[in-house]
């Protein structure tokens, strides 16, 4: 692979501090300053592609920041934080804007409060996918069904699956291999591994997610991809009258009361 120029970097720099709020010329003169570790306007504008007459101003935005300092001297000097310590501060920025936001996010009132219990609502893409399961775990009360395949089933699945347990939540689980299992039984005691009527791991199958009898999500792979992973589509419904619900519900406890039964006798 060739080695990118020096000019492709600092583009490259210089775009991805800008998305933490940074002008253009701000994020090019931090840039020239960590090149420079010390310098003028003068040098700044020699080197980067920012005017010398904008660099005072980029300069004092970078210094309310913390990530410039300045010698008052004639003409003045600046210098750059060490490169460790920019990556703290704006790390550091990433979780303050994270947590102001979080909390912003609570104090929102739903303009409409009411579900509409009649949709049923496409998802794209594995990230989504498994973003959208694991929200409907985190909101799981009383119970949920889950049925999917080895590949799907991360370490985070099983995290958010076993904070479920610890919140009282009856857990009911098929599709993975013996080997899966085990490990489940190990980190989720609690969980029932139940067998279902058809080989849930066929091709195409996804993940199968039931939760208070009032959530459902199933999703299929539809591709997998070497180089760029797997390629999963779902659809989801809540409500109580939702109809992918209703059908996969009655599926479903049919099935769990069979389960059931048969473990009894």
């Amino acid at each position: 692979m060739a080695e990118k120029s020096t000019e492709q970097l600092e583009y490259e720099c210089a775009d991805l501090l800008k998305k933490f709020g940074f002008t253009e010329y701000e994020a090019y003169t931090f840039v020239s300053l960590l090149r420079l570790k010390t310098g003028t306007a003068k040098d700044v504008a020699e080197i980067g592609d920012v005017p010398r007459t904008r660099v005072y101003d980029a300069v004092d935005a970078l210094s309310e920041a913390g990530l410039v300092d300045v010698q008052h001297a004639s003409p003045k000097k600046f210098t750059a934080v060490s490169r460790e310590s920019a990556l703290r501060k704006l790390d550091l920025q990433h979780e303050n804007t994270i947590t102001e936001l979080s909390e912003l996010f609570e104090q929102l009132e739903p303009a409409d409060p009411r579900p509409d219990e009649f949709a049923v609502w496409t998802v794209t893409g594995h990230e989504a996918v498994a973003s959208r399961i694991l929200e409907f775990v985190d909101d799981a009360e009383d119970e949920l069904i889950y049925m999917t395949v080895d590949e799907l089933l991360t370490d985070d699945h099983l995290d958010h699956l076993a904070a479920a347990e610890e919140r009282g939540v009856d857990i009911y689980l098929a599709g993975v291999s013996e080997s899966v299992q085990a490990e489940i039984q190990e980190r989720i005691p609690s969980a029932e591994l139940f067998e279902t009527l058809w080989a849930w791991s066929d091709e195409g199958a996804g993940s199968l997610l039931i939760t208070d009898k009032r959530t459902a999500l199933v999703s299929v792979i539809a591709d997998r991809d070497g180089t760029r992973g797997i390629h999963e589509t779902g659809v989801w419904g809540t409500g109580e009258r939702n109809s992918l619900v209703v059908v996969l519900r009655a599926i479903f406890t049919w099935r769990l009361d069979t389960f059931t039964a048969e473990s009894e006798t």
